[in-house]
């Protein structure tokens, strides 16, 4: 038979990849996932800044705003945040698919889809001092919370409408828009808020209103942006059918989304509410704080290159590139390794003198350094485990993420956190090592899915989505 009639035999991925793609995509991502850094930065340091001029105010309204900052997260910016997710899987695609159009039609829907669920949510931060001195919190500080919380409302509608906008520009990789509006809303935000708090006497109040009107001009700032500029033109257009069409596709990836995002977010809030069960438990409470707020402020880092993975796959995907996807895939969690090993060994390195960065009290110190070396382990699972979601998200696989979440952090991490914090009495110590088991776990259950993807029916599926209409993920398979 004539050699030329027999079918090719599809080289694998590790035939293709060579030194030069490498790089090449090294770049791509880093493109991406460096300025998201800085957006990613900016946000996180938006409640921050509040938080820390609330702390000039007193204790009783640092504690307030500190417990209304963490419940509205758990509550309502959680849900938001990973409702909205859905749109790095169809927004990338289409992107990928050159189906322009449909990301304007997908933006616009999940804008219609979110604003409404934002109304339960405030009915619930309307009564949160009942629910707090119900679980036992001190009226006055409930109180606090209450009031914070209140101002934080319209800025609950503002961080809807962000998130969605902030998916656009990332599925286009038009990162660096977004982070000029991130760095000047931050700037915004730091004015207002010193203006709010201290000049006009709004308390702590002008904390959390200097929020509300950051997230609305963030949102005026990228609105501008992408109804004038010349990059936006092709992917801007709005087709209400098409919006109120998209609906039910939307959906089917935001509700896992949300899910996936929710599980992992309250868990670490149930950890810090445990610390407070524990025998001296303002001490435990404030280190397992500060072990916290370290690994968040790590996190931006991987959570910068999550997003360029997630932004390069779904693109490839969309495309029907279903070898760059898997490239993408190699060269981000590469990255992230390389990312969480120099971080842990710097952090390592300086772990006696890293605890006065937080407090000048001894007792805290000692303590911090002794976390070290499990806030580096964190750092490491945290980090691979970030891009593999991000990676998740690419696919259109929020689902999968939400089952490895539900297993890893509620079915190992929290209950091994439990017996070693109160059973085996390593108290903070040990809390904090049930989040790293649950964080392992959920990378290594992601990293399994990963490595058996069929990439090639992936990108199939991606096209039939986009080009047809199609769910094709409603008999999902790797």
């Amino acid at each position: 038979m004539d050699e030329a009639l027999l079918p090719r035999k599809e080289r694998s991925i590790w035939e293709i990849l060579t030194w030069e793609l490498t790089v090449e995509e090294f770049k791509k991502i880093s493109f991406v996932g460096a300025p998201f850094m800085a957006v990613a930065m900016s946000q996180y340091l938006l409640l921050g800044v509040s938080m820390m001029m609330a702390g000039h105010l007193g204790e009783f309204a640092l504690s307030g705003v500190a417990i209304a900052t963490a419940f509205c997260n758990v509550t309502g910016f959680s849900l938001l945040w990973g409702l909205c997710g859905a749109l790095e899987t169809l927004n990338g695609q289409a992107y990928g698919a050159t189906q322009y159009y449909k990301l304007g039609s997908y933006t616009y829907c999940a804008i219609i889809c979110s604003l409404p669920i934002c109304l339960p949510v405030c009915l619930l931060w309307m009564y949160m001092d009942k629910l707090l001195v119900l679980i036992g919190q001190d009226p006055q500080v409930a109180e606090i919370a209450n009031r914070y919380a209140m101002c934080l409302i319209p800025g609950l509608f503002g961080y809807a409408i962000v998130q969605s906008q902030v998916r656009f520009f990332q599925s286009q990789s038009l990162v660096l828009p977004m982070m000029f509006s991130s760095l000047a809303t931050l700037c915004f935000h730091i004015i207002v808020c010193w203006v709010l708090v201290f000049k006009f006497g709004f308390g702590s109040k002008g904390g959390a209103l200097a929020i509300s009107f950051s997230n609305w001009f963030n949102v005026i700032l990228l609105g501008f942006y992408m109804r004038y500029s010349p990059s936006c033109e092709k992917t801007r257009t709005l087709h209400l059918k098409d919006v109120f069409l998209s609906v039910k596709e939307f959906f089917h990836f935001a509700i896992p989304s949300a899910v996936m995002a929710c599980l992992e977010w309250w868990s670490f809030e149930i950890l810090v509410l445990m610390s407070g069960l524990l025998p001296n438990s303002k001490l435990e409470t404030s280190v397992l704080s500060i072990c916290l707020s370290s690994d968040s402020l790590h996190y931006t880092i991987s959570f910068g290159i999550s997003v360029a993975a997630s932004t390069r796959i779904s693109n490839e995907l969309g495309a029907g590139n279903p070898q760059a996807a898997q490239i993408a895939t190699l060269v981000s969690m590469l990255i992230a390794l390389v990312e969480t090993l120099i971080a842990s060994t710097i952090l390592l390195c300086c772990r006696h003198v890293f605890g006065y960065a937080y407090s000048s009290e001894n007792d805290v110190v000692i303590k911090v350094t002794r976390m070290v070396p499990l806030i580096c382990l964190s750092f490491i699972t945290d980090g691979l485990h970030g891009v593999a979601c991000g990676i998740v998200r690419g696919i259109g696989w929020q689902h999968v993420g939400a089952y490895a979440n539900l297993a890893a952090y509620y079915l190992v991490g929290i209950p091994a956190g439990v017996l070693c914090g109160f059973v085996l009495k390593l108290r903070g110590e040990g809390l904090w090592v049930g989040m790293v088991v649950g964080s392992g776990v959920q990378m290594l259950l992601l990293s399994l899915v990963i490595a058996f993807t069929n990439w090639k029916k992936q990108a199939i599926k991606a096209r039939e989505r986009m080009l047809h209409g199609t769910l094709a993920g409603e008999n999902e398979s790797f």
